[in-house]
């Protein structure tokens, strides 16, 4: 099993020339590649070049080039005195951690690059699953990959087998996911519940709706695991990893990430949007979580900012408005009393909103739940939520959408704030804008009517 070691670059030479090259037939028999090879990403795209594609544009392959994830490594070890060790490189640069190439994250920039990030080797080595959270995740470091696959073809380029934590249609695959994507603080705190909120849902129960974590976000496609001849076709897994966080800096595959994003996000939330006159003038907003087995957002929720823009009109004059916000402007900043800002509410001892994990103490919960039941007979079928807007007066027309950021503004000033983040990230922020969400009411909808 594997072991602490000190870095060791991919060796050079005709066996790595002609893997790359993809004429493994001109190679010796048998498994090939070195370990020092097969550490390197660079080394699988030889055979695998579609699956390297979309991992090199993946958050996956950006977790330790991540400015955000540096700046709060960077700031968290020194508000801590050092005491917060490997607990960020442990999910954002495992191997780099392992090699010995880094000990807290804070050398990562000389880091090797085919050891940042989590990698092909990382993921593919794994033969167990030791906990619930914080990456306790075991790699064999045997030279056999592991896939979703149950009966790989041999290669010459190493050792295959099938591994059930590593099929999207196995109920411990999303063991293995849910080993990073839930995050227990150092002091204790719950913080990242993404696993905890699929088991609850009706995603992760045993029946017809269960969904793996990865039959979301690796989807399938018909193609071959290997590109050489004679590889069978198969149902691959797609490798983007896609969710809502993206690349701040110069990064591969940028646009397709974006697409991946927009193709899941779209479609995730249900809005009704209704006027009626009880007890007066009233826009109502229902958001239902419909196709997310778990909170909607989630992840790093105490960073994410989602939230409602309402806007009521009589004629071309606005009687009312919510959750407008300029670009550039952090949402929370907004002095908006009806504002529906979805997220992690997260507090520090005192109370006080806490920005930096390692200051949260407790964390109160603003997110839209997911479905966790298919019987309509219990009572909680019905997850959607209502939000109530009071009007000045009866309008012709209102228009609402639901906006995300995937890191809030407020979070990365206050980083900058710090000295630890480049003002050029900030510049660089996505605002997403669900499309289901983008809905008018006119008066030809008639009062007490919806529109969907």
């Amino acid at each position: 099993m594997r072991s602490m070691q000190s870095p060791r670059p991919p060796r050079d030479g005709a066996l790595r020339a002609c893997i790359l090259a993809g004429l493994l037939s001109a190679c010796s028999s048998g498994p090939s590649l070195t370990r020092e090879e097969l550490l390197s990403p660079d080394t699988c795209k030889g055979c695998h070049p579609d699956h390297y594609r979309e991992w090199s544009g993946s958050m996956h392959a950006y977790a330790a080039d991540d400015p955000v994830f540096m700046a709060m490594n960077a700031r968290g070890q020194r508000e801590t005195g050092g005491e917060l060790g490997d607990f960020c490189v442990r999910c954002h640069a495992p191997m780099a951690l392992l090699e010995g190439a880094t000990t807290d994250g804070l050398d990562l920039a000389d880091a090797p690059q085919h050891l940042k990030g989590v990698t092909c080797y990382f993921c593919h080595s794994v033969d167990a699953v030791e906990g619930t959270h914080n990456n306790p995740l075991r790699l064999a470091d045997d030279g056999v990959m592991r896939g979703g696959i149950s009966d790989p073809d041999e290669n010459d380029a190493h050792d295959s087998t099938g591994s059930p934590l590593h099929d999207r249609e196995s109920r411990e695959s999303s063991d293995m996911c849910g080993a990073c994507h839930d995050v227990v603080t150092p002091a204790g705190v719950h913080l990242e519940r993404t696993f905890t909120e699929w088991q609850d849902s009706l995603f992760g129960q045993d029946g017809l709706a269960h969904i793996s974590c990865s039959g979301c976000h690796m989807t399938g496609r018909d193609g071959r695991a290997a590109d050489q001849d004679g590889a069978p076709a198969r149902r691959v897994h797609e490798h983007t990893f896609a969710g809502v966080d993206v690349a701040l800096t110069q990064w591969p595959e940028k646009e397709a990430q974006l697409e991946a994003i927009r193709r899941d996000l779209d479609p995730s939330l249900q809005a009704e949007l209704c006027v009626n006159m009880d007890p007066g003038p009233v826009a109502q907003v229902t958001l239902d979580n419909v196709l997310v087995g778990h909170m909607w957002p989630s992840g790093a929720a105490q960073d994410r900012r989602a939230w409602v823009e309402l806007v009521a009109y009589i004629g071309d004059e606005v009687i009312h408005q919510s959750g407008v916000v300029d670009e550039g402007q952090p949402v929370a900043s907004l002095a908006d009393p009806d504002l529906w800002l979805m997220r992690d509410r997260a507090l520090d001892a005192e109370g006080e909103v806490a920005h930096m994990f390692w200051d949260v103490a407790e964390v109160e919960s603003e997110l839209l739940p997911p479905a966790v039941t298919s019987d309509p007979a219990d009572p909680r079928y019905f997850h959607a939520v209502t939000r109530s807007y009071l009007l000045p007066g009866l309008p012709d027309r209102v228009t609402m959408r639901v906006h995300l950021e995937p890191i809030g503004l407020d979070v990365m000033d206050d980083l900058i704030a710090s000295g630890d983040l480049d003002r050029s990230v900030r510049d660089a922020a996505f605002r997403f804008t669900v499309g289901g969400t983008d809905l008018e009411w006119t008066t030809d909808v008639g009062v007490f009517n919806c529109v969907r």
